[in-house]
C-alpha cells in the first residue's frame, strides 16, 4: 500500500518532496528526476529550488525526464512542457538542458518516440523519483481512463474533460487545445523506483479514494500505485476527504520510525 500523508497546504506537500529529492542527491549528485508538469508540482519545485540555492549545490549532473508532451507543438511553443519544463525546474534549478527530456512530439518521428523514450530512460539506469498529479477523472500523465496498466510511452487522444482543464493554458480557447499527447505509460512510471503523487483540493476527492482504497483498474489509472513497492500519495484535507481509513493514515504517518524515510 502507498504511503498517504495529509498536509495542510501545498507548501508543506513541496518540502516533504524537496526534502526526498534532497537526501536522494546526497547520495546520487548524478539522479534521474521524472518531471511532471501542471499546477500540483509547482511548489515541490519551488521547495526544492530554495534548498538547492541556500546549500549552493550542484545539479549539472541530475537528469530529467518529464511525463508527456503535446502532439504537433513546437518546442518553442509556450505551453509546449518543453518550454514548461525549462520554465519551472531548468531554469530555477540550474540543470543542464542537455539532461533533461521531454518526449519528441513531431509528427514525422511518432511511429517510434515513444519506444526510443522508454530505452532512453532504461540507459539512463532508470528514473529515482518521479512526482505526478492526478486528475479529476484518476489520469496520471495523459493516461486517460482505459489506458493499459501495462502500457509504454505512447500517444494518447486526450479526453475531452482534459483538454477542457487545460483550455485555461492556451487563452481558454479550446481550439488552441491538442487533440492527442505523447505521454510515458503507466507501466514505464511503475518502473520508477519512487512515486510521489500530489493532489489538492475537492475535484480530486473522488479520484484519490477510487486510486487509494478501490480496486485496481485502467479505468481509474493512478490505482496501479498499488502495485508499486515505494509510492507516496501526499494529498491536503480537501483531497483527503472520501478516504474511508484516513485515521489510519494519519496515525501511521505519525508513528512511523524515525529512520524511516518517505
Amino acid at each position: 500500500m502507498a504511503e498517504i500523508i495529509v498536509v495542510a497546504n501545498e507548501d508543506e506537500a513541496g518540502e516533504i518532496y524537496a526534502q526526498a529529492v534532497m537526501k536522494l542527491l546526497e547520495k546520487k549528485p548524478n539522479a534521474v528526476l521524472g518531471l511532471a508538469t501542471g499546477s500540483s508540482p509547482l511548489k515541490a519545485y519551488e521547495h526544492l529550488a530554495q534548498h538547492v540555492h541556500d546549500k549552493h549545490l550542484d545539479m549539472s549532473q541530475v537528469r530529467g525526464f518529464a511525463l508527456d508532451e503535446y502532439v504537433g507543438l513546437e518546442p518553442t511553443h509556450p505551453q509546449s512542457y518543453r518550454s514548461t519544463i525549462t520554465r519551472t525546474v531548468v531554469e530555477p534549478l540550474g540543470m543542464n538542458p542537455d539532461l533533461v527530456h521531454v518526449p519528441n512530439g513531431a509528427a514525422e518521428t511518432l511511429a517510434h518516440a515513444g519506444a526510443d523514450y522508454d530505452r532512453m530512460i532504461e540507459e539512463s539506469g532508470g528514473v529515482d523519483i518521479q512526482i505526478l498529479g492526478i486528475g479529476a477523472d484518476g489520469h496520471i500523465g495523459f493516461n486517460e481512463p482505459g489506458s493499459s496498466l501495462a502500457s509504454g510511452t505512447r500517444i494518447k487522444t486526450l479526453t475531452q474533460q482534459t483538454r477542457s482543464d487545460n483550455a485555461r493554458f492556451f487563452d481558454d480557447d479550446l481550439d488552441q487545445v491538442p487533440r492527442h499527447a505523447i505521454t510515458q505509460g503507466i507501466g514505464t512510471i511503475l518502473r520508477a523506483k519512487h512515486l510521489i503523487l500530489l493532489a489538492f483540493g475537492d475535484n480530486k476527492a473522488e479520484a484519490i479514494a477510487h486510486s487509494i482504497e478501490g480496486g485496481v483498474s485502467s479505468f481509474w489509472p493512478a490505482s496501479a500505485l498499488q502495485l508499486h513497492s515505494h509510492a507516496t500519495v501526499i494529498v491536503d484535507e480537501a483531497a483527503a476527504s472520501k478516504l474511508h481509513n484516513l485515521n489510519y493514515y494519519r496515525w501511521a504517518y505519525e508513528n512511523k520510525p524515525e529512520w524511516q524515510e518517505i
